[in-house]
């Protein structure tokens, strides 16, 4: 058997605050001498005077873990040159060959004009202006 194996047998007392100097935590019992630390209740988030830190940050409306971006994914055209001739692209399609993720498949995917295509694909999904022309001229459709 290890020292650090042993069952713990003693539970750490609450420290007894301004029970006399000789405690050690008497007179002021461990708050300083004044000031408003000293006399009464403040909140954790008190900053000084200054705008609190959470008010610094930007409002992240929804309630619990909700709170993700809700914005459709960006994707550029030439990350859509792994798919084979005549594919119907769409998001189940994009997740299977790892271009995106199931998590960002949720929210919706929007492809964006960046870069080349070289293979005429099928679309099924949301496209910009430019996108639409490069797949067009690639030989392929938007649907």
């Amino acid at each position: 058997m290890q020292l650090n194996e042993l069952p713990k047998l003693k539970k750490n007392s609450a420290k007894r605050l301004g029970r006399g100097l000789g405690s050690g935590k008497g007179k002021t019992a461990g708050r300083g001498q004044k000031g408003q630390k000293a006399r009464g209740k403040i909140p954790a988030s008190f900053s000084g005077g200054g705008l609190p830190l959470y008010k610094k940050l930007p409002l992240n409306r929804g309630w619990g873990n909700n709170k993700v971006s809700r914005r459709p994914v960006g994707i550029g055209i030439s990350r859509l040159n792994v798919f084979k001739a005549n594919a119907a692209v769409d998001e189940a399609a994009m997740v299977a060959a790892k271009i995106i993720s199931k998590r960002e498949a949720i929210f919706g995917v929007k492809i964006l004009g960046t870069g080349e295509l070289t293979v005429a694909l099928i679309i099924k999904m949301p496209v910009s202006k430019s996108a639409e022309s490069k797949i067009t001229r690639a030989g392929g459709k938007v649907v």
